[in-house]
């Protein structure tokens, strides 16, 4: 408690410094593995973006691990996703280290195991649907509880459209 408000000179430098050189860290390997280190397409990708910060966040305000030592972890992580995004390619380690898209309503059929099994309330899957402005369920076509947590819904309010089954291909059906 008594140190929140003092610091020494040589201290906030470290943090400086460790922080323009983490901070160029993460732009160049950022440019090197691509965009895909900070997207939100798999429980893996969201597991790098967390341990990223966290190796920022301890390499920046912890005076036991120094900037090189920071850098490497940083780089470690980096490669694991990297290697994880190629290895994603068999289907058994997709399969070992990805969610599976869950169907949470066919049409206009509300499919409440599903619900259940999401851990996805009536009240969220209501609110997704007034979110996408869908003003009657029968403009429905399916709702999809994505890998990443995102509730999509796919709907029209033309009658005649169908949905194409290439876009629901690997959905958890039930």
């Amino acid at each position: 408690m008594e140190k929140w408000f003092t610091s020494s000179i040589t201290t906030l430098l470290a943090i400086v410094l460790s922080t323009l050189g983490i901070y160029i860290a993460v732009i160049v390997y950022t440019r090197i593995f691509g965009k895909r280190s900070f997207s939100k397409m798999s429980s893996f990708d969201f597991a790098m973006t967390v341990a990223v910060g966290s190796v920022i966040a301890t390499t920046l305000l912890s005076s036991s691990v120094s900037l090189l030592e920071g850098l490497v972890g940083l780089f470690s992580i980096y490669v694991f996703q990297l290697t994880a995004a190629r290895l994603r390619s068999f289907k058994l380690f997709q399969n070992a280290i990805d969610n599976t898209p869950l169907l949470l309503m066919d049409g206009e059929k509300i499919l409440y195991e599903n619900l259940k099994k999401g851990r996805v309330t009536i009240s969220d899957l209501r609110s997704k649907l007034r979110e996408a402005n869908v003003i009657r369920l029968d403009e429905v076509r399916a709702v999809v509880f994505e890998t990443t947590g995102d509730i999509v819904v796919l709907h029209t309010a033309e009658n005649n459209k169908a949905l194409e089954d290439w876009l629901l291909k690997d959905v958890a059906k039930e």
